[in-house]
């Protein structure tokens, strides 16, 4: 039984359970089955067993040996997970404006992550976080006066060995500044902190459970 210590080590702010306890790859399974469903012009899925809490959530899905990006979009709205994760499996897949949607044949070199986002933080300033540990959600003002926000999930600037300052250009570019990135630019935007659990998957281990499934 776990402790008193422990338990109250394991709930967050919102009350939810610490996401390590939550995320699972079968999240990425899921994903994967929506996909598959939809490229194939299948019903829906039946509905997954893992548990159907809010979080705000993410869904990415990257492509062959090199994990080229495919498709990455989410929220930061808390969505129950069932509903959130159909949702956004296809959207970043199919909808993603950066990229043209995924098609069948692509489907066997897939990878699919699943971020689920928590401890939201407003920051100092916009060095107020840790690289590797914390994603950032930016809002700022364009140089048109036009309210933007933009975001780098928690592995993203040391996966690209970006410090603070080529992390926060980048964002304010991603989210469409068109100006001169000044310090006073840097230090106008409003920044929050965040972490996630992420689970990954690719396309051989989302076959293998699926033979597991039939086989038993």
């Amino acid at each position: 039984m776990d402790s008193p210590k422990s338990a109250k080590k394991a709930k967050l702010a919102n009350g939810n359970l610490e996401p390590s306890r939550v995320a699972r790859k079968e999240m990425c399974f899921y994903c994967f089955d929506v996909l598959y469903n939809n490229l194939h012009h299948m019903e829906s899925p039946s509905e997954p067993k893992f548990t159907n809490e809010s979080y705000p959530l993410f869904v990415t899905w990257k492509v062959g040996l090199e994990k080229r990006l495919r498709g990455c979009i989410g929220t930061f709205i808390p969505t129950k997970l069932h509903n959130g994760l159909k949702d956004y499996a296809l959207t970043s897949a199919l909808k993603d404006s950066r990229f043209e949607p995924i098609s069948k044949d692509e489907l066997p070199r897939l990878t699919c992550a699943v971020s689920l986002l928590t401890n939201f933080e407003d920051a100092k300033d916009y060095l107020d976080w840790e690289i590797g540990t914390h994603g950032v959600r930016i809002e700022f003002e364009t140089e048109k006066g036009c309210h933007r926000s933009a975001t780098f999930l928690p592995e993203v600037a040391a996966e690209l060995d970006w410090d603070h300052v080529q992390t926060i250009d980048a964002l304010l570019r991603k989210g469409g500044f068109r100006g001169n990135i000044s310090s006073d630019v840097r230090k106008s935007i409003k920044v929050v902190r965040y972490q996630s659990e992420k689970v990954h998957a690719s396309w051989q281990e989302y076959r293998e459970h699926i033979e597991a499934i039939h086989c038993g």
